[in-house]
């Protein structure tokens, strides 16, 4: 054997070699994360859009990644018990929460104290959806536009009763900013939510109610309620016949629930780099997309840092808000 057929071979079982290592590595790689089921928490009750969009990502990284998902509804005190829960839990990439406005957002604003920092004891992973609010009346009410709403209310200050799913929820200070906007009054009426405050809207006991386009697509699609507004810049494609609140001359209630991926603060970069890029993935698929928007929400995905300052401008934006109206969850 020559010089040159030896190291014709040498170098060829190196290239094997180097070929095996390029093969096995990724599939090495893959294999360290996760070992153990990764707990999805919701901050509410099953069966709400937070609980069903939790499961449906949850669903589709275990279809594309083989990954064990175990969602866990963890309600209570405005989200406080799941965000506390995951902010406390070891950085291992396996507890995850699907935050939204509603509580990371907004409850540093409205609670004095908390028994957990979101801006240091979190750290965002990826945003998912945007949720548009909508505000809906009675079927067989003589309110048509915001206008009408309007007109109505600085007739009669104070009468016109504007419900919510609750005290210091995104819903309740859009009516706020809406109020200060337009001049007007309306009687704050909170409820726990759509499912608790839909009979009195039927029963004509409110008068309108304000809640996210995925909780009351379905009741507004089957006519049992009229849809007079929604809240974001452009016209919802669900409901293109809405009109927004910009487009009726009221500013400063472009504003929606943005949900988003958090996880322990001390989570390792790499797994969240990881986890990122393994949602914005599952949610970008065409199938995943389609079921997002049929709910009623908006895609919204980027990196974490671009969900961290989406986060921070949405509180800048919400916190004068907040302190205008005097609203407190303590």
């Amino acid at each position: 054997m020559t010089t040159l057929t030896r190291r014709t071979l040498a170098l060829g079982g190196l290239l094997a070699l180097a070929a095996a290592t390029a093969t096995i590595a990724p599939a090495h790689a893959q294999g360290t994360y996760p070992q153990r089921p990764i707990k999805f928490i919701v901050p509410f009750p099953a069966g709400g859009g937070t609980d069903n969009l939790t499961r449906l990502v949850g669903t589709k990284l275990t279809d594309a990644y083989g990954w064990a998902v175990v969602v866990e509804n963890k309600p209570g005190a405005g989200g406080n018990v799941a965000l506390d829960q995951t902010a406390k839990a070891p950085g291992d990439g396996l507890t995850l929460v699907m935050a939204q406005t509603d509580n990371v957002v907004l409850n540093p604003l409205l609670y004095s104290k908390l028994t957990y920092n979101p801006d240091k004891d979190l750290r965002a992973v990826a945003l998912v959806a945007a949720g548009p609010a909508v505000l809906v009346v009675n079927a067989d009410s003589p309110y048509k536009t915001l206008d009408d709403i309007i007109q109505a209310a600085k007739k009669d200050p104070g009468r016109l009763s504007f419900a919510t799913p609750g005290t210091g929820t995104i819903s309740h200070l859009i009516s706020e900013a809406w109020q200060k906007s337009s001049n007007v009054k309306f009687t704050h009426v909170p409820f726990r939510g759509m499912a608790q405050a839909m009979p009195d809207l039927l029963g004509g006991r409110i008068d309108m109610y304000m809640g996210s386009i995925p909780t009351l697509l379905s009741h507004i699609q089957s006519g049992k309620v009229r849809a007079i507004g929604v809240t974001t810049a452009r016209r919802s494609k669900l409901l293109p016949d809405v009109p927004t609140y910009t487009e009726s001359g009221i500013k400063g209630v472009e504003l929606a629930s943005v949900w988003g991926v958090m996880a322990p603060a001390s989570t390792p970069d790499a797994i969240v780099k990881q986890l990122n890029e393994a949602i914005n993935k599952v949610v970008n698929a065409p199938d995943t997309t389609k079921k997002i928007v049929d709910s009623g929400a908006e895609l919204i995905t980027g990196t974490p840092d671009d969900m961290a300052k989406l986060y921070a401008s949405d509180r800048a934006r919400l916190a004068p808000i907040v302190k205008s109206s005097g609203t407190t969850l303590d």
